[in-house]
């Protein structure tokens, strides 16, 4: 399935970048294409100008099914939201993390305590010790990516 993105990368540098290319593209792969298909979106409101809406979008035509994750717990794209993780009562499979950089880590610690299988921190969303940690919980992690931008690259 072909999904055009109308997001553009600008990756910030980080430790993470050490990380082999190659190793990161499967780990982009694996999380997009097979770790799943419930998506937390953390952050996402009905507000269409923030980014989390779009790539929300993006990630439904893909064929997800996302799930909002914000305090007014709004329903968004037609999906009920959430106020919290934790008050998500399904599994989720990967929580994508639209949150200042300074809050993501606890959002990341909440994934990994739902049982989700990977985490992704979208563009400019850094937390080494959070992606240390979900890593070591065995979680897969994507920093500082977005999958509206990596979507059209699977081919």
């Amino acid at each position: 399935m072909t999904v055009d993105s109308p997001f553009e990368e600008t990756p910030v540098q980080s430790e993470q970048s050490e990380q082999s290319e190659q190793s990161e593209q499967e780990t982009i792969r694996e999380i997009l294409t097979a770790t799943g298909d419930t998506w937390a979106v953390v952050g996402l409101s009905s507000n269409q100008r923030r980014a989390a809406y779009g790539v929300a979008d993006v990630l439904q035509r893909y064929g997800k099914r996302i799930v909002p994750v914000h305090p007014k717990a709004e329903t968004v794209h037609g999906e009920q939201g959430y106020a919290s993780l934790d008050a998500i009562p399904f599994p989720v499979d990967v929580v994508d993390v639209f949150v200042n950089s300074d809050l993501a880590g606890a959002v990341a610690d909440q994934a990994v305590a739902i049982g989700a299988k990977a985490v992704w921190f979208q563009l400019g969303v850094i937390d080494e010790d959070a992606y240390h940690r979900t890593r070591a919980a065995g979680l897969d992690m994507v920093m500082d990516r977005c999958p509206a931008i990596e979507i059209p690259r699977l081919g």
